[in-house]
């Protein structure tokens, strides 16, 4: 019998005194999955705001929350790390009586999901990388190496003096990494190529929602999280080959025009997960469940409901 949905909103959870914002949608008897957000810094409104209740109502039981110390759950005394990050989970995991979950990770979340698989393979029904970083470093290396030919192109000085000052910086300092996200940005490498009617509903929407208003970005979390965590410059892949060899189905929903990542990284990646559960979304960038949600659901779903089947 089909399971009537619904929106069940629970009050923050309480982990060590402090408040981690919490919320999920759909019927607790349907497959769980957990919404990972990017950073450090980030937050889930936007997926909450455009995808998660919609995902939901497709038969999934949805989770999102924000991450300790960022976005809506405030805490002073956050470390920022990836142990902290999988101990948060872990709470989740209890607050909710879940035994395995699949895990939607977006940009930095799919660092945060892979390392907390690695260490908790047993509750973690799959994963799926959502334009989500799995190696740092070539990502860097990726948009230096892509605005260098730009600004050459544009026969810009003052421009390629900075990537040459960027390139200069240790690669394990919170001033390189955002340096060369602010080269990425000044070049439209997160920019949808062709907004569409539906891309810019959904935007308006989003932008004019009580939700909007708790996009809380916390400043000092980058900095926080490269002097509290050494693995602030990491390449997962290794680790993403050992959880399939362990036969946790892994997926991969990706912008074709994600400016962040090479051709290669992506092929590397295909090659890890698989070709059938590799996509790469037209007219799309880092943000594919905006970008072209339609087809980011079509593939999440299809990614879902053949979990068992991939095993």
């Amino acid at each position: 019998m089909k399971h009537l949905i619904f929106i069940l909103i629970l009050f923050p959870l309480s982990i060590d005194g402090q408040t981690i914002y919490l919320k999920s949608y759909g019927s607790d008897s349907d497959p769980i999955v957990i919404f990972i957000h990017g950073g450090p810094g980030g937050n889930s409104t936007l997926f909450e705001s455009t995808t998660a209740n919609i995902l939901s109502e497709k038969g999934f039981f949805v989770i999102v929350y924000d991450r300790r110390g960022e976005g809506r759950s405030l805490d002073e005394n956050a470390t920022f790390t990836f142990d902290e990050a999988s101990n948060d989970l872990n709470m989740i995991y209890e607050k909710y009586k879940i035994k395995k979950a699949n895990l939607i990770a977006h940009s930095f979340g799919g660092i945060v999901a892979t390392l907390y698989t690695n260490k908790y393979i047993e509750k973690v029904e799959s994963i799926v990388l959502v334009d989500a970083l799995f190696s740092q470093q070539e990502t860097y290396d990726h948009i230096l190496d892509a605005s260098e030919k730009i600004f050459k192109n544009k026969k810009d000085t003052l421009m390629l003096n900075k990537v040459i000052e960027i390139r200069k910086l240790s690669k394990n300092s919170p001033e390189y990494r955002a340096m060369c996200y602010e080269i990425a940005d000044s070049n439209h490498f997160f920019n949808m190529p062709k907004p569409t009617e539906e891309y810019m509903k959904l935007m308006n929407e989003y932008k004019e929602s009580d939700l909007y208003k708790d996009n809380i970005r916390n400043k000092n979390s980058t900095r926080l999280f490269f002097k509290n965590e050494p693995l602030n410059n990491i390449d997962i892949k290794n680790i993403l080959i050992m959880i399939r060899n362990n036969n946790v189905p892994l997926y991969a929903v990706y912008g074709k025009q994600d400016g962040i990542f090479s051709r290669k990284q992506l092929n590397d990646l295909k090659e890890i997960v698989g070709k059938k559960q590799f996509t790469l979304i037209d007219n799309c960038s880092h943000y594919s469940f905006v970008d072209q949600q339609c087809l980011f659901l079509k593939n999440i779903i299809f990614a879902l409901k053949n979990v068992r089947n991939v095993r």
